[in-house]
């Protein structure tokens, strides 16, 4: 008989040649965080860990700029993050608001129903973002107990205006869930000031970290709804009641085993955050995308959102007549070893998505993609 081993294919070493990541996510990570990730494994109960776990929570809550009590990485991406506010919040029969104008938008609405809500969606063009009084309307025909928006929607570059969405929601006696995967330490997201109930994010964009772990942040009120449900949460690895014992206390409750080395990057990556201050890293963005609109209106490029709705970190481009997306981006990365990122949905073939988040937000990495561009453009 052949044995399996001889059958197998060559595996060589991993050798990836670097990238620039300039794409919607993941992005390029400090040094100090990929050094934090290869310190020696503690067990998940290690006291030395459980301090940690405590340092992690403290400056999650500066980046959140909240005090909620339950701010916490969710063991899990961006959308383990979406589904754990979504499966906390959301009982059978419970009447959810959406608003969808993008890709994301649509996955909440999924989930949301997937989890026994009876879902009511309003509806933007991609690219474009809500009224408050948009959301009043649909309040007002079909009031819900649940209301989920998307702060800043990776799969058009938009950024939504919260203040006076989130007065509307509270007038009408409803939770509002914010998705801020691609927002989070890239633009001003104050938590407590503007009195938003559950936000949920990823690591791998503004925190410049690898993927894995989705921080949350849950208020009051929803911890009151969360302790009030009817029926169980119905996803337990995602059950934050559960999570809540092993991250607070003095005696921890296991839940699952915590993914160790996530939580050192995400734990060095916040305090590279501290480090440089909220206000300077949010300046940094600005900059950056600034200068790379400027850039690109050079080229004679046009953006897709409108200047006041603009994310500074997700940078979406409108594609010139003529110009072949996927061939571009091809070149691109094996020319140039830069990254960046395609159209979803309706958008697809018809914007390029550049990523400026966290790590990658610097003037180097702005005229590293201008410079090729222009040479991809004129060939």
């Amino acid at each position: 008989m052949t044995s399996l081993r001889s059958q197998a294919p060559a595996f060589p070493a991993h050798d990836m040649s670097p990238r620039v990541l300039l794409g919607p996510g993941p992005d390029m990570v400090h040094p100090r965080v990929m050094a934090a990730m290869s310190a020696p494994l503690l067990g998940h109960l290690d006291p030395d860990f459980l301090a940690l776990m405590d340092r992690t929570q403290h400056l999650l809550r500066y980046v959140f700029q909240t005090e909620n009590r339950l701010t916490l990485p969710v063991s899990g991406t961006g959308s383990a993050g979406m589904e754990a506010a979504i499966a906390s919040l959301v009982e059978p029969d419970d009447p959810v608001l959406v608003c969808v104008n993008g890709y994301f938008g649509s996955r909440i609405a999924e989930m949301a129903r997937r989890h026994g809500g009876h879902v009511d969606t309003i509806e933007r063009a991609w690219g474009e973002v809500f009224s408050a009084d948009e959301v009043r309307e649909a309040l007002q025909r079909r009031p819900a107990r649940v209301v989920a928006i998307v702060h800043a929607e990776t799969s058009t570059g938009a950024l939504q205006p919260l203040e006076d969405i989130v007065q509307v929601v509270h007038e009408h006696d409803a939770l509002l869930i914010v998705d801020a995967v691609t927002s989070l330490a890239g633009v001003p997201l104050r938590v407590d000031e503007l009195g938003l109930d559950v936000v949920y994010s990823g690591t791998q964009k503004c925190l410049s970290c690898p993927p894995g772990l989705s921080p949350v942040s849950f208020s009051e009120r929803a911890l009151e709804k969360l302790a009030a449900r009817r029926t169980p949460v119905p996803n337990w690895y995602l059950d934050l009641s559960l999570i809540m014992k092993y991250w607070e206390g003095n005696s921890r409750v296991y839940h699952h085993t915590a993914p160790i080395n996530m939580i050192y990057a995400l734990y060095q990556a916040l305090a590279l955050i501290l480090e440089e201050g909220l206000d300077s890293v949010y300046q940094r963005h600005a900059e950056a995308h600034a200068s790379l609109v400027h850039g690109l209106a050079d080229l004679g490029l046009e953006m897709l959102v409108d200047e006041p709705y603009r994310l500074p970190m997700l940078n979406t481009v409108v594609i010139p007549q003529g110009v072949d997306d996927v061939s571009l981006r091809s070149r691109l990365l094996t020319e140039y070893k830069i990254e960046m990122g395609g159209g979803l949905g309706p958008l697809s073939g018809r914007v390029w998505r550049i990523g400026l988040m966290g790590h990658t937000a610097r003037s180097e990495n702005v005229e590293r993609i201008l410079l090729a561009l222009g040479e991809l453009l004129r060939t």
